[in-house]
């Protein structure tokens, strides 16, 4: 069968909590409306910007039975079913499966700092026991193990890996996962920082793998189409230039606080961040503030600012 393919924006999800600490569902419904109505293709929930280190167990596989519900087939839900080690991973992706997901984003487990082959062979091993849809998250800064492109190339030989996603800052990285011409989706980071979303456009990826598009998912789907046809690198680089601002921002600390307090202070249904984790005050959250006002991004979207 041919694999599942995603273009596009594929936007890191945040989890919305109530004002107890609980998971707000009615808050995940809404926001999943907003992607699809925004023209992201596809969301991942409980990646590093869901705060999946600091969910339980028990709350992870409830968020998978419960907004697996919302789906309308216009917007592909993955999860992050990244567990402590191989079997766990592997439960988890089992129960994501069996519970109406359609993909899974896996990295390598975080702490171990695991050699090169063995986060192969982990990639592999959870490949071969389950049937769902995988994609992997080479993101060292987080994981301290970090994939050689010799390495994802045999990977995603897999039949069940569709999805690649990025977060170094090696361009020449990229350019050779591009070049393996591998049958998945190739995606980066939208960090200013790492640099990676100009170059994987304009090799040839197929979008990216966002955080920013939590708050402007219209303008993430921009920047993240395909360039295929003349004009599209003029187009890109006009939207990209103009969005500028908001990337560094959201980017300005680290993951999820910016994008998460800015969202809650515009008025999006995203709540507080879980503790030790603080939302941002003062000025530091009313620059993002003005930063959403001047892209018009308050206006297009209704936001209450």
């Amino acid at each position: 069968m041919p694999k599942q393919k995603i273009e596009g924006s594929f936007v890191a999800l945040i989890t919305p909590f109530n004002a107890d600490g609980s998971v707000d569902y009615e808050a995940f419904r809404a926001l999943l409306g907003f992607q699809e109505d925004n023209g992201s293709s596809a969301v991942l929930i409980m990646g590093s910007t869901g705060e999946v280190s600091m969910l339980s167990p028990e709350e992870r596989r409830e968020i998978i039975v419960r907004t697996a519900k919302f789906k309308t087939g216009r917007l592909k839900l993955f999860y992050g079913c990244t567990g402590n080690n191989t079997e766990s991973t592997i439960d988890y992706v089992r129960f994501a499966q069996e519970n109406g997901a359609d993909g899974a984003i896996l990295a390598a487990p975080a702490y171990i700092c695991g050699s090169e082959a063995d986060i192969e062979r982990y990639f592999l091993e959870i490949a071969d026991a389950t049937a769902l849809p995988l994609g992997i998250y080479n993101n060292p800064p987080r994981v301290k193990t970090d994939l050689h492109w010799t390495n994802l190339l045999r990977i995603f030989k897999h039949p069940n890996y569709v999805i690649h996603k990025e977060s170094t800052t090696r361009v020449g990285q990229v350019a050779q996962v591009i070049a393996g011409r591998p049958d998945v989706s190739i995606m980066c980071c939208d960090s200013p920082n790492l640099g990676l979303v100009v170059p994987t456009m304009s090799l040839g990826g197929h979008g990216t793998a966002n955080m920013t598009g939590n708050l402007a998912p219209a303008e993430l789907a921009a920047i993240s189409r395909p360039w295929r046809e003349a004009g599209d690198d003029a187009r890109f680089r006009e939207a990209y230039l103009h969005l500028l601002p908001l990337l560094h921002y959201t980017y300005s600390v680290i993951n999820p606080v910016a994008v998460k307090s800015l969202m809650k202070a515009v008025g999006l249904p995203a709540g507080s961040l879980r503790r030790p984790l603080r939302d941002l005050e003062g000025e530091a959250l009313a620059s993002g503030v003005r930063i959403v006002r001047e892209l018009g991004l308050a206006q297009k979207y209704g936001f209450k600012v």
